[in-house]
């Protein structure tokens, strides 16, 4: 796992940690928001967060059955598509993590483009360092909700489902 040094902790990630601990209606709201508008637009609007790109992963509900969506960084390892259950570095998972490894898969979408996906986590100590690593350099933040949570943040390969 990749280390940080307190001075290295990002600002955008120290916000989006103190979102998800202590702003949680407001961050499930703007979420709903940004998923309804990237949905509605194809990614055309808020296909980005902060300068980087995200897609959509819906998953099917553990209980219901019924599809959820949530916005993701997106991360990318050649053909795949790399998630970790960050939450911002909040105490707990976020609740679209426990979906995915129920339902193990669900459908990514980038922008208008959607294809099935079966989800794999990692529990391999040097595979997890390697994807952490690729994580982190494509979107650094992920460094800082690991430094601001006791739990070891979670991480699956998405794949193409044939």
């Amino acid at each position: 796992m990749v280390e940080n040094k307190p001075g290295s902790l990002t600002f955008s990630g120290r916000f989006a940690h103190f979102g998800s601990t202590h702003l949680t209606t407001i961050s499930r709201w703007q979420g709903r928001l940004h998923n309804t508008l990237y949905q509605r637009f194809s990614g055309g609007v808020l296909g980005k967060w902060m300068g980087r790109p995200v897609f959509q992963l819906i998953v099917p509900g553990r209980k219901s059955g019924e599809p959820r969506p949530v916005i993701l960084m997106l991360v990318r390892d050649g053909d795949d598509v790399l998630v970790t259950g960050s939450f911002g570095g909040n105490p707990k998972p976020p609740n679209w993590w426990g979906n995915l490894v129920a339902a193990g898969g669900g459908e990514v979408r980038v922008g208008r483009e959607s294809w099935p996906v079966t989800a794999r986590v990692i529990t391999d100590p040097a595979e997890y360092s390697a994807y952490w690593r690729i994580m982190v350099a494509q979107y650094p933040d992920y460094a800082t909700y690991q430094a601001l949570t006791s739990r070891k943040l979670p991480i699956a390969v998405l794949t193409r489902a044939s």
